[in-house]
C-alpha cells in the first residue's frame, strides 16, 4: 500500500477531507480526524478505532496493525503498516474509523433537522 493509495481510500468516504497537523496528512469527517499518514514516519498510517475494534484487528492481523504508543493507543489509535496492508483490509479499518467520528455528528444533525426531537445528550 502506498501513501497515495491510503489517501485515495480515506478520501473516498462521503464528506472526507484532507488536512494536516503535526507535519503529516490527516483525514477528517465533520472536522474530526479519523486517519493520518506519515507518523511516526512515511511507512505508517493511523486509523482512529475504538479500543475493542483495535483489539480485534491487532489480534487478527498483527503484521498490519499495532496500537499507537501511549494514551492515544489506549483510546484506540491504531498504527497501520503500509507495506503489509491490502486495500480490502484497509478499507474495512477506514470504514470503522470514519464511522466512529462521523456517526455522532450525523445523529446530531438528523435530530436537529427534526422539529420536536430532543437530544438525550448521548450523541
Amino acid at each position: 500500500m502506498t501513501p497515495a493509495a491510503f489517501a485515495k481510500l480515506a478520501l473516498s468516504f462521503d464528506g472526507a477531507v484532507e488536512g494536516a497537523h503535526g507535519g503529516h496528512a490527516d483525514f477528517r469527517a465533520g472536522g474530526k480526524v479519523f486517519a493520518t499518514l506519515g507518523y511516526p514516519d512515511a511507512a505508517w498510517g493511523m486509523v482512529k478505532l475504538t479500543p475493542e475494534e483495535q483489539q480485534m484487528l491487532v489480534a487478527a492481523e498483527p503484521a498490519m496493525f499495532t496500537p499507537v504508543k501511549g494514551t492515544w493507543g489506549l483510546r484506540g489509535a491504531t498504527s497501520v503498516r503500509l507495506a503489509e496492508i491490502d486495500a480490502r483490509t484497509l478499507r474495512s479499518a477506514l470504514t470503522m474509523a470514519f464511522q466512529n467520528v462521523a456517526a455522532p455528528k450525523l445523529r446530531m444533525a438528523r435530530r436537529a433537522a427534526k422539529p420536536g426531537v430532543a437530544s438525550d445528550g448521548n450523541d
